[in-house]
């Protein structure tokens, strides 16, 4: 929360922290972040972060209770801007894409809806019930 709320730094915006890497030790932590922007944003913006570890090293070390406070490391996470880049790709290389994403939805709820009739539910008891009367049957004689 220090990073949205307490950091000063104008660089320092739109960030959300992925995840966190601690070493075995736990005297490292890899903070991986991912920025809104462009790739002079990003990098700014990674810039302003490792420019207030220290500051954010000391809030952490008043919210934990450990021997050594870890030494913070940014890294700029890759995984939201490949995913747009995948799906971008994706839609220049399949064919139709942009209808079909629609009529995949509906598809969907097509299946949702017969779900929700109980369309197969009444069928399934009944020849279940014809198959336990078949069965017995056999075994009465």
């Amino acid at each position: 929360m220090a990073i949205l709320t307490e950091v000063k730094d104008p660089r320092v915006r739109d960030v959300t922290v992925t995840h966190v890497e601690m070493s075995a030790d736990m005297r490292y932590a890899t903070v991986h972040v991912s920025i809104m922007g462009d790739e002079v944003r990003q990098k700014l913006g990674l810039a302003g972060l490792r420019h207030s570890a220290g500051f954010l090293q000391a809030r952490l070390a008043e919210k934990i209770e450990t021997r050594y406070t870890p030494r913070l490391q940014f890294e700029l996470d890759q995984g939201v801007k490949r995913s747009i880049e995948i799906a971008r790709l994706l839609k220049e290389v399949l064919p139709g894409s942009g209808a079909a994403s629609p009529n995949a939805a509906e598809g969907d709820d097509d299946e949702a809806d017969g779900e929700n009739r109980g369309d197969e539910t009444p069928d399934e008891p009944s020849d279940e019930n014809q198959d336990d009367e078949t069965d017995d049957e056999p075994r009465g004689n």
